[in-house]
């Protein structure tokens, strides 16, 4: 009888301790869930900076190939060209 009541007391301390790792694993999973949330913004803002300077990149490349630099002419007009025909599309657009 009293090596029944030592396996329920054993069994008893290895739920109680498999109960106490859970809590504490729940714990931190919670806790790497919330770091990977806030990651997860981080990057997204960092991405959109990203997109922000490319988007300045390209507007400064530009500028500089329309103020006469040799490099990139033939670039900015086919830039200038694609603006005149949306032009041209949006004039027809709102000519019918």
């Amino acid at each position: 009888m009293s090596e029944l009541v030592e396996i329920v007391d054993s069994l008893e301390n290895k739920v109680s301790k498999l109960l106490h790792k859970m809590e504490l694993l729940n714990k931190a999973n919670a806790k790497l869930k919330n770091q990977v949330a806030e990651l997860e913004e981080q990057n997204r803002a960092l991405k959109e900076v990203i997109a922000e300077w490319e988007e300045r990149y390209e507007s400064l490349k530009m500028a500089s190939s329309m103020l006469g630099g040799n490099t990139n002419k033939t670039e900015a007009k086919l830039k200038i060209n694609t603006l005149i025909r949306e032009l041209d599309q949006c004039i027809a657009h709102l000519a019918e």
